[in-house]
């Protein structure tokens, strides 16, 4: 069941970045305009993180095994529209299907750990979580770089779509048998005005992220940013109203969920810019090549998976060191400018870093949380690394791209940008374990998951 939902998980994050290393291949092939082809890019992660609290709140209003398998089929019939698109304008219209079926089967990734782990069990499934959020980013990139450089029967781009849908078959297979099946008995019905004002806020914010920066930040999207908080605020207003929420706002009063996605958010948000800034300094500053500024992050990534194989002997300060340690490898590349091997090195550090602190804050999460909150809880986690990814790449992006001086300098100056975020992350981490302990909830978090089952029990 977990390598189901995990390999589900994978393929939607390699898709989040295999197209950015394709992305000249698709000019070549299709000719779009540029502004197409930043639809191409963006159209993606937009309905993704559009949609990902409406697909957490399907899970528990219809099954979360059947909208897994839903999202599955229609991500892998979207994928194949991509591989297949004559046109930009097909292959725009399936890259927003692919996000939106993405946004139907993730959420139940989540949810299907919290309902059907605990205790030890519970940490180590999260770990391999963590591992297949951040190994699905870099391998999207090395295998983008991979397939077009191979340009498989002639095919050239189109490679990199065409591959989900074998993938996506048997892994469909694989789940009739394998995931559980889904309660009977009466389902929460789904409310509509929620879905519409939370996409409409959602939509206000990441659209001027997505664009802002390419479009030289024109006054559409600073109106756009500032219509978010209204009509967030209409939708609070609502959720507080109805019978049955889209979105229980009473997760978020909890302070050890509101410190512990706020230390999410802020060290996600360097290694989602990291991603973008280090590929520019790289290829642009130092001239190397696509597929070198992809395999360099293999480090970093196995490190992080390392960090998620220990979460469940990690003792409760785990993530403030992971974020301290994250922090002063920014900063030593930052000040240092490392090249070849001595990259490589602090790269895996940082991974082993933001892996200390990402993996236990899942497990911390989720131990505050009862089952009949899972599905909220899971679309908050998911759409909180998504908005934090969206703004993180904006503003270090701009920072980098702004700054003058050339790409040495601007990589000195992003890099301690990244530096003081990740203090900020530590920050936060510390205040989300003293939540916990105010709470009782143990001295670490498999500590915490053991004795919320326990009282389950």
């Amino acid at each position: 069941m977990l390598a189901v939902l995990l390999a589900g998980q994978f393929m939607v994050n390699v898709d989040v970045a295999i197209v950015n290393v394709a992305a000249p291949a698709i000019q070549d092939g299709l000719r779009p305009s540029g502004g197409a082809l930043e639809l191409v890019v963006s159209g993606y992660p937009l309905a993704y993180a559009v949609l990902l609290v409406t697909g957490a709140r399907l899970g528990a209003a219809r099954g979360h095994r059947r909208m897994f398998l839903l999202g599955l089929a229609g991500f892998t019939l979207a994928s194949l529209a991509c591989g297949l698109a004559p046109t930009t304008g097909v292959l725009i219209a399936a890259r927003l299907a692919q996000g939106a079926a993405g946004a139907v089967m993730v959420p139940q990734v989540l949810s299907g750990i919290q309902l059907h782990f605990t205790g030890r069990a519970r940490a180590r499934a999260q770990g391999l979580f963590a591992v297949a959020l951040s190994g699905g980013a870099v391998a999207g990139q090395v295998l983008g770089g991979v397939l077009v450089s191979a340009n498989l029967a002639g095919l050239g781009w189109r490679p990199i779509f065409l591959v989900n849908v074998p993938v996506g078959l048997i892994l469909f297979i694989a789940g009739l048998r394998l995931l559980p099946l889904d309660p009977r008995g009466a389902k929460p019905k789904l409310d509509v005005g929620g879905v519409v004002l939370l996409s409409l806020a959602v939509l206000l914010a990441v659209v001027p992220l997505v664009f802002g920066r390419e479009e030289g930040w024109p006054v559409w999207t600073w109106a756009s940013l500032a219509s978010c908080p209204p009509v967030f605020a209409l939708f609070v207003r609502r959720q507080r109203r109805v019978a049955a929420p889209l979105l229980d706002l009473t997760v978020l009063a909890r302070p050890v969920v509101s410190w512990t996605l706020a230390a999410l958010a802020a060290a996600t948000g360097t290694y989602f810019a990291m991603l973008f800034v280090l590929a520019l300094y790289l290829q642009q500053g130092l001239g190397k090549s696509a597929l070198f500024s992809g395999l360099v992050l293999v480090s970093w990534v196995s490190a992080f998976g390392i960090a998620g194989t220990l979460t469940p002997r990690l003792p409760a300060w785990a993530p403030v060191a992971g974020y301290v340690l994250l922090a002063s490898v920014y900063l030593t590349i930052g000040l240092t400018h490392p090249d070849g091997a001595a990259l490589v090195a602090l790269l895996g550090f940082g991974g082993l870093g933001l892996g200390l602190g990402f993996a236990p804050q899942l497990v911390r999460l989720t131990s505050a949380v009862p089952p009949h909150q899972a599905a909220d809880l899971s679309g908050l986690i998911n759409t909180n690394f998504q908005l934090a990814g969206v703004t993180g790449v904006a503003a270090y992006g701009a920072l980098y791209l702004g700054v003058p001086g050339g790409h040495a300098h601007a990589f000195t100056v992003v890099m301690l940008a990244f530096t003081a975020t990740a203090l900020t992350a530590a920050c936060a981490a510390y205040a989300g374990h003293r939540a916990a302990r105010r709470d009782g909830q143990g001295s670490s978090p498999v500590r915490r998951a053991v004795v919320t089952a326990s009282r389950r029990v």
